[in-house]
Parts: C-alpha cells; sequence; structure tokens
C-alpha cells in the first residue's frame, strides 16, 4: 500500500512538474514576438547588424529581414504579406496611392551607389565623368584603352579589356538612385533609358541584388558594376572615384557621402532626392535609405517595432560607420525621433 501512495505521489509530482514547463513554454511564447520586413539589398549588411544586435539586447524579439531588393519589399509591404518593408528610393506618390493603409518613411542611415570595376593589371583609382559614365551604360564605350576613358585615366592604355556592364536583374533600389543620376547629368539617357527600380538596359549581364553585381564583377575581367558600397569594401574590390557637379573627384567615403545631405531640405515624410548634390565635397551617387512602416502593423508588434527605431537612431548611429554607412544628421535625428513617437498602429 505505501509503495502504491509513493507511485501516485511521483505521478503526480511529476504532472506538476510537466504542466508547469508547459505553462512556462506558453507564457515564453506569448510574449516574444517575431516581425518580418523584407525589401533593399543596399542596407542589408547593416540592418543584419542591428537586428542581431537589438536581438542580443531583447531576446523576446526576433526581426526578420529578407534581402529582395526594394521593388520586392515595396510589393509585400502593400499586400500586407510582411509587416514592414525597406526601399533606398521613397516610394512614389502613386504607389503610396495603391495602399489600403498609411505607409511612413523611416529614413536610416545615408549610402552611396559605388562604381566597382575588375580591370586586370590597372592598380591605380579609377576616375569617371557623369559623361563616361553614360556612355559606358549605353554601350557607346566598348573598351577600357578608349580615348574617352584615357583622358581621365592615362595609364589605362595597355587595357585592352572588353567592358562588361553590370546591373541589377531584380528591381532596386540601387537601380533607381543610380538610373537617376543618369537621368540628372544626361538629358539623352533620360530621354532614351529614364529612371526607376527597372529599367530597359542597353546590354550587359544582370545580378540579383548587391550580391549578385558584386559577385558578378569579381569573376568578369573588364567588368564595372554599381553597388551599394559596403559590397565593394567587404568583397575587397576597387571604386572608382566620380567627377561631381562642381567637377571636383570624389571618393565614396563616409564624409563624402554626409556632404550630400547637407544644405538639402527634407520635406515632413523624409522623401527626398540628393544625387548629384550642389556640394562641392559631396560623392554625387548618394543616398538616404527607408524603411516603410505601415499603420496596419499590429499594436503588439508595432510597439516593439517602435523602440526597434529609437534604438537604431541612437545606438544604432553608431555602428553605422563600421559597415561605411554615414550616420543620420543630428537635426534630421530629431525629426525622425519626433515621427517615430507620432506613428499611430491600427489593428489591435
Amino acid at each position: 500500500m505505501d509503495l502504491k501512495i509513493k507511485k501516485i505521489k511521483i505521478t503526480l509530482i511529476l504532472s506538476c512538474f510537466f504542466l508547469a514547463q508547459t505553462l512556462l513554454i506558453s507564457n515564453s511564447n506569448a510574449s516574444s514576438q517575431l516581425i518580418n520586413g523584407a525589401g533593399a539589398s543596399f542596407p542589408y549588411p547593416l540592418y543584419s547588424m542591428w537586428f542581431k544586435t537589438y536581438n542580443a539586447k531583447k531576446p523576446d524579439v526576433k526581426i526578420n529581414y529578407q534581402s529582395i531588393g526594394s521593388g520586392g519589399g515595396i510589393r509585400q509591404v502593400l499586400t500586407g504579406t510582411v509587416d514592414f518593408g525597406a526601399s533606398d528610393a521613397p516610394m512614389k506618390d502613386s504607389e503610396l496611392a495603391e495602399s489600403k493603409f498609411k505607409i511612413h518613411h523611416i529614413p536610416t542611415v545615408l549610402g552611396a551607389v559605388a562604381l566597382t570595376y575588375n580591370i586586370p593589371g590597372f592598380k591605380e583609382e579609377l576616375k569617371l565623368t557623369p559623361e563616361l559614365l553614360v556612355e559606358i551604360y549605353s554601350g557607346q564605350i566598348k573598351k577600357w584603352n578608349d580615348p574617352k576613358i584615357l583622358a581621365e585615366n592615362p595609364t589605362l592604355k595597355d587595357a585592352k579589356n572588353y567592358i562588361i556592364p553590370i546591373r541589377r536583374a531584380d528591381g532596386s533600389g540601387t537601380t533607381a538612385v543610380f538610373t537617376e543620376y543618369l537621368s540628372k547629368v544626361s538629358e539623352a539617357w533620360k530621354k532614351r533609358y529614364g529612371e526607376g527600380k527597372a529599367i530597359k538596359w542597353a546590354g550587359g549581364l544582370g545580378g540579383k541584388g548587391n550580391e549578385g553585381v558584386t559577385g558578378l564583377v569579381k569573376q568578369n575581367p573588364g567588368a564595372i558594376g554599381y553597388v551599394e558600397v559596403t559590397y565593394a569594401h567587404t568583397s575587397k574590390t576597387p571604386t572608382a572615384w566620380i567627377k561631381n557637379k562642381s567637377g571636383q573627384y570624389v571618393k565614396p567615403g563616409l564624409d563624402e557621402i554626409s556632404f550630400a545631405a547637407q544644405g538639402i531640405k527634407i520635406p515632413d515624410d523624409f522623401r527626398v532626392s540628393i544625387t548629384n548634390s550642389e556640394n562641392p565635397k559631396a560623392y554625387p551617387i548618394s543616398a538616404f535609405t527607408y524603411l516603410l512602416v505601415p499603420e496596419s502593423m499590429t499594436q503588439a508588434k508595432g510597439l516593439i517595432f517602435n523602440d526597434f527605431l529609437k534604438w537604431s537612431m541612437q545606438e544604432g548611429q553608431t555602428l553605422a560607420p563600421n559597415l561605411k554607412y554615414a550616420k543620420l544628421p543630428q537635426d534630421l535625428i530629431t525629426r525622425v525621433q519626433k515621427k517615430i513617437d507620432s506613428l499611430v498602429y491600427k489593428n489591435k
């Protein structure tokens, strides 16, 4: 009899233990949050670091981000298949009009579209004018020792490689920034090719994401491609110096990127272009990159995401330069923080 009582006691103790474990797991799952986003590959290296660092501080919050290009990010945020999107090019009025809910643009950092290249034997900095970029990507200049290129880079006289222009194969904010710049500096480009996240190119090879473009440049002698400068830096491929609007050759460095945002009037919705800046020290193919935050996000997720956004304006900014992104100007950070505080989420 005593043995039976002991068995019953043990069974009850084990049952209580497993019940407690179940409730603990249930409560843990209830309190944790998974927030899904997708979009631009331009800021992907930074966002990956941000989300990992934030998760280390807040283990119950996991922010999952897919680098699928700005075009894909905009489509997914419009259809509501993600909690937030990301784009380097601000959404157009026509795109915002498609949405059933308000979408806010939150600028996070400044970046640059760099021209990275693979010219065997060439060890100096490549110098490119806006006119050369237009003629290279429109297929008018075909070899690296073309007289027009030699006028700026005389040591390329023995470079006999054909130029292989590499561009994005997917809808891309990087493409939007680059083609916007080409349209600003060339009326002929604007009329024939225009600007946008995807255009009909004259030729060349297409890569998916900044990662794909960087890979194709490394694999093909004679190649040149446009990528977010971080990708060139991490792949150890060189970047060209670009002649800016003031006639100065400028590298895509942090200070030069920051100069592009100086003196720019930024509207209340933060949608603005800073390519081809008037600043004589500015790198001319610079841009803000944005998180697209819809009011359709649930309040539970929205409050958590707001906390992350506030963190990104403080500690997050200090981490940006490590990956070759320029911090936002302090006056803009103040404005963005006020915007974050004002965000309202519709769903309960």
